[in-house]
């Protein structure tokens, strides 16, 4: 079932000097991750953010769930989507654990499954070991599993996260883009973006983005075909 979709998707910047996207179609499955590849100034960043819902295309339609992300109202914003963000608030004492009961507590959800909320999505991301710890102690692994945890919470339906391995070595970059693939495997759409050609791991498609121009898609060779082969079983059932 088709979640994402962009068609004839455009963005400008800097009072139209600069294409950031054109022209832009895609569409992502439930279930399925998809990793942009690009280099700098590509509009990958750009395409992750619109498809967020956190800036909105110049031409074109995004549509959510068979819905125009832009028609949403804000009390609707973000409902399904998560659009992780690698910066964690430092507030002295607060720890990773406030910072994720936090979010819930924002969404009048009461504190005993706030808690609970919280402590699940750590699980998820095998991060249980830092809830007692405070974001400015996090190793750059560990913050890019309690991101992932802060958006998973909120239950999405889809996950969007700009270079998940950037500051990782390979082998702990290599159990992100797996924990990512597992989330895909849960179900959860995810859609992330890579500046290199080692960020592909696990990936359904692999999508490659020239400035603003999509130029086309492939399975990448390094996808884990195990998964691969559960996911297309499981989107022909």
């Amino acid at each position: 079932m088709t979640l994402l979709e962009f068609e004839h998707v455009s963005k400008r910047y800097r009072r139209g000097s600069r294409v950031a996207l054109d022209d832009v179609s895609l569409t992502i499955d439930a279930g399925e991750m998809v990793v942009v590849w690009g280099e700098r100034q590509s509009g990958r960043s750009t395409l992750l953010r619109i498809a967020a819902g956190v800036e909105q295309p110049d031409a074109g339609v995004v549509r959510f769930a068979g819905s125009d992300l832009a028609a949403r109202n804000a009390e609707m914003f973000g409902d399904g989507i998560s659009y992780v963000r690698r910066h964690l608030r430092s507030q002295w004492g607060r720890t990773v654990l406030d910072e994720l009961v936090a979010i819930r507590l924002a969404q009048e959800v009461t504190r005993p499954n706030a808690v609970q909320d919280a402590w699940r999505a750590l699980q998820r991301v095998e991060a249980e070991r830092c809830a007692a710890l405070e974001p400015v102690e996090l190793k750059t692994e560990e913050t890019v599993r309690v991101v992932i945890a802060r958006a998973l919470v909120s239950d999405p339906r889809l996950i969007v996260i700009d270079e998940p391995t950037i500051g990782v070595d390979t082998l702990r970059g290599d159990d992100i883009l797996g924990l990512l693939r597992s989330l895909a495997d849960q179900g959860i759409a995810v859609l992330a973006t890579t500046g290199d050609g080692t960020g592909f791991l696990g990936a359904d498609r692999a999508l490659a983005l020239d400035n603003g121009k999509l130029l086309g898609e492939r399975e990448p060779e390094l996808a884990l075909v195990t998964d691969l082969d559960h996911h297309r079983r499981r989107a022909r059932g």
